[in-house]
């Protein structure tokens, strides 16, 4: 069985459609798969889907059983098949389409992907429509005189059931000629004519004729012996498909009939025309009695019926050559001329005896080099020149033959001549391929200093240009058609061109500018060149660079002939705006270092390479040197750093504030302020003399604080004033603030020689001792002003109390009368 699994990403195409194709006629219907995982090799299965049937499933690339038991017939007779095309491309292919094949057919992939995307299948809808195309043409005249009229009719119908067009072609065939078109009217009614018909149909030769009942009609009007032959019919269905594009469904060819053209005899409607050719010239006597291609040393004239005469008059050796007569018969008919013979004599051999022109040809050097790179000239002169006709002009190829070299060396050791280049008899100059280069960039130039003198001069003659040289001139004389013909050529004997060559030597020398004391500081090496037996040489540098003596050797930087500068393996990309490379003086280069760390530790040196150049070359490697070795070494001290403390009152009454000063110092190889930071903390013992006591309060080197819990109604903050200054702030002090007070600091720098934050020693400050007093009269002066207050408030509630108390109990003891009242008495019982 096969797995579909559910996830995939893919896009299956078909051919765009809606098809529609005739009956027995074959059909391909194309599928691709794009955007694919998994298998390079990709499955297909076609399906077609009908109203009446439903889907039935058609052929596939990976199931031989997966066909309907209806269509197995045509899967084994192969009427049905599908083939490959490529990993992800199939093509189904009906050999004999059939109506009942009108269908939507559906091609499906499996997918081999893991995510979900795209599509698994694409359908195309066919239609099937029957074959109703018919041609029934008419027969033409059996036989036609020569210069006659062919009518050509032919009638294409077919039924209109569907958007379909007509075409139809008429075509020739002759014995022993493959069918040929003449004319085509096309499905949109354009006209197409054949190969060898556009002129005949723009002359009028053929012409078209529509009837009123629709046939085609072709008049082939004054024919010759070439339109005899079978013509044929044939008629074209087209559809008109998506995208614009003919499409041709089927077609059907009938022959019309045999047409068989008779000659024509001389006589008053035949006219000759005669043309006389050699190897060299053309020239022809036209139907009007004019001329082509004639001059005065040239003519063509007319002697008498059939009689042609041709005349050379100067005769040259470039005359020389067969000669043969071509007669062309025209006919007349329609007011127009038709071809209607041909016929071309047997060739007759003209030999042309010439006297040559005569001359001497020497060669001279007028410079020759001592060493590689001086120029070289030579000079090329022609002497005593005889029968040289007016108008002759001269032109001279130089040559060079290699001396005898090791083998294996391509130049050396072939002997044949090399052509340098030559200067033809109008001075245009044709360079040999191996000093093409050279020539078009003026390494090399040839000349023409006199009429008679020529000149070879190489501005910088390498060591390759050692053998021997000779040139060749040759004499051209005008030629019949205008233009110039070589007339006689000599070849100078060979003149060696040899030096002794000296090797060239180079000497690099590398002296330190300016040291490196320190991390950070700047290292500068200059390094100077010189060489012997170099002329006007280009130089590359390499600074390397070496951990020591024995290990590998890297790359810092480069600097090309071209002054292209290029950093190495050995260079940090961060770093690269500290390296510089400059040229300072024609043999002098200077390597610039900002900002030494300990990793540029180390010896380095220059490699410096010559170069030669041609003018219009690449640069080319003549000899290398290595420098003396330079050293990078210095010792990493870092900064020094120092802490103190300080308080502006060691004395203090509570809820007053206390202020102490970290102050740190650093001296030595001291850092820039954005290179430095520290990190404090404060600390409080409240026995003098006790152990580190407890942390306060502390910031670290990116300034968060953090304080701890305290329980006093007293607090602290931290703040820094500069960059080396923290201050600790004690506010509304109480007793418990008492005691000894230090602070403790890690500094941190950008160390100049790693490039890394570097954390130094711990530092720790002096104590100071806080005292926060006890204020005696400040802690009696309420108890006793609230003590005086409440005892005279008592002494006088007293008082008062005894006045109210005297008041009421102790009354007046005078008599009073007593009441008669009964009642009085009793109460005073």
């Amino acid at each position: 069985s096969r797995l579909f699994p559910s996830l995939a990403r893919l896009v299956v195409s078909v051919s765009p459609g809606p098809l529609l194709r005739v009956e027995g006629q074959p059909v391909s219907l194309r599928c691709d798969v794009t955007d694919y995982e998994g298998p390079r090799e990709q499955d297909f299965d076609w399906t077609m889907q009908q109203a009446e049937a439903g889907s039935i499933q058609v052929i596939s690339t990976f199931d031989p059983k997966y066909s309907d038991l209806s269509l197995s017939d045509r899967v084994a007779s192969g009427d049905l098949s599908v083939v490959r095309l490529g990993d992800s491309v199939v093509e189904l292919r009906i050999q004999e389409v059939r109506s009942s094949d009108s269908a939507t057919y559906l091609c499906s992939t499996p997918s081999t992907d893991s995510v979900f995307s795209g599509n698994y299948d694409a359908g195309v809808t066919l239609k099937v429509i029957a074959n109703t195309l018919k041609v029934a043409p008419e027969a033409p005249e059996p036989v036609v005189p020569e210069g006659g009229d062919i009518t050509l009719s032919c009638n294409v119908t077919r039924h209109f059931t569907d958007p379909t067009y007509l075409s139809v072609t008429w075509s020739l065939r002759r014995p022993g000629i493959p069918l040929v078109d003449i004319l085509t009217v096309g499905p949109d009614g354009d006209v197409v004519t054949g190969s060898g018909s556009a002129q005949r149909y723009a002359d009028g030769g053929l012409r078209l004729a529509i009837r009123r009942d629709g046939a085609f009609g072709l008049v082939v009007a004054g024919v010759t012996q070439a339109d005899a032959g079978m013509y044929v019919c044939t008629g074209r269905e087209w559809i008109h498909e998506e995208g614009g594009q003919w499409k041709n469904i089927v077609e059907k060819a009938v022959e019309m009939g045999a047409v068989a053209v008779t000659p024509t005899g001389k006589g008053d409607g035949v006219c000759f025309v005669c043309t006389l050719a050699c190897e060299t010239f053309t020239v022809s006597l036209g139907r009007d009695g004019v001329v082509s291609n004639g001059s005065p040393s040239v003519g063509l004239e007319r002697t008498g019926p059939g009689e042609f005469r041709l005349v050379v008059r100067g005769v040259r050796g470039s005359d020389k050559g067969m000669y043969s007569c071509r007669v062309r018969a025209w006919v007349g008919g329609g007011g127009r001329w038709y071809q209607a013979a041909e016929k071309t004599s047997n060739p007759v051999q003209v030999l042309v005896t010439q006297i040559k022109p005569n001359f001497a040809v020497t060669l001279t050097p007028s410079s020759t080099p001592q060493v590689t790179g001086d120029p070289t000239e030579l000079a090329c002169h022609v002497t005593n020149i005889t029968h040289f006709l007016a108008g002759g002009r001269l032109g001279v190829t130089w040559e060079y033959t290699p001396l005898p070299g090791p083998p294996g060396d391509r130049l050396t050791t072939a002997q044949t001549s090399l052509p340098i280049g030559s200067l033809d008899a109008h001075g245009n100059l044709k360079s040999g391929t191996l000093y093409r280069d050279r020539l078009e960039s003026g390494a090399i130039v040839l000349t023409r200093v006199e009429p008679d003198t020529f000149k070879l001069r190489f501005l910088r003659t390498q060591d390759v240009d050692m053998g021997a040289y000779a040139c060749s001139v040759t004499a051209w004389t005008p030629s019949r058609q205008g233009g110039m013909e070589e007339a006689a050529e000599f070849l100078t004997p060979p003149l060696t061109v040899r030096w002794e060559p000296k090797r060239p030597s180079l000497t690099a020398v590398a002296q330190r500018v300016r040291e490196a004391v320190a991390g950070g500081a700047t290292f500068e090496m200059s390094c100077t060149v010189s060489h012997v037996h170099l002329q006007d040489p280009g130089y590359s540098v390499l600074v390397q660079t070496q951990d020591s003596v024995d290990s590998a050797t890297r790359t810092v930087l480069s600097l090309s002939p071209d002054s292209v500068l290029q950093h190495g393996g050995a260079t940090d990309p961060n770093r690269r705006d500290s390296l510089v490379l400059t040229k300072t003086g024609p043999a002098e280069f200077r390597f610039h270092l900002a900002g030494v760390q300990q990793t540029d530790r180390g010896f380095y040196r220059c490699d410096i390479t010559a170069w030669t150049k041609q003018p219009g070359q690449a640069w080319t490697k003549a000899v290398s040197a290595k420098s003396n070795k330079v050293q990078i070494n210095f010792q990493e001290t870092g900064p020094l750093f120092a802490v103190a403390i300080r308080s502006d009152t060691t004395t203090l009454y509570p809820w007053e504030t206390a202020k102490m000063v970290c102050a740190l110092s650093v001296s030595g190889a001291s850092p820039k302020s954005d290179d430095l930071s520290y990190e404090v903390r404060w600390y409080l013992t409240r026995l003098r003399g006790g152990n580190k006591g407890t942390l306060l309060a502390s910031v670290d080197r990116f300034g968060l604080v953090k304080k701890e819990a305290r329980n006093a109604s007293s607090d602290v903050s931290l703040e820094r004033t500069d960059t080396h200054t923290y201050a600790l702030n004690i506010h509304a002090t109480q007793d418990s603030d008492s005691g000894e007070y230090h602070c403790q600091a890690t500094p941190w720098y950008l160390s100049a020689s790693t490039g890394a934050w570097t954390h130094g020693a711990e530092l720790t400050s002096t104590r100071v001792f806080l005292t926060v007093r006890f204020p005696m009269w400040d802690s009696l002066k309420l108890p006793l002003l609230y003590g005086s207050v409440a005892s005279v408030s008592v002494g006088l509630f007293s008082l008062l109390l005894g006045f109210i108390c005297a008041h009421c109990c102790c009354r007046n003891t005078t008599h009073t009368p007593r009441s008669r009242n009964k009642l009085m008495d009793l109460e005073m019982d």
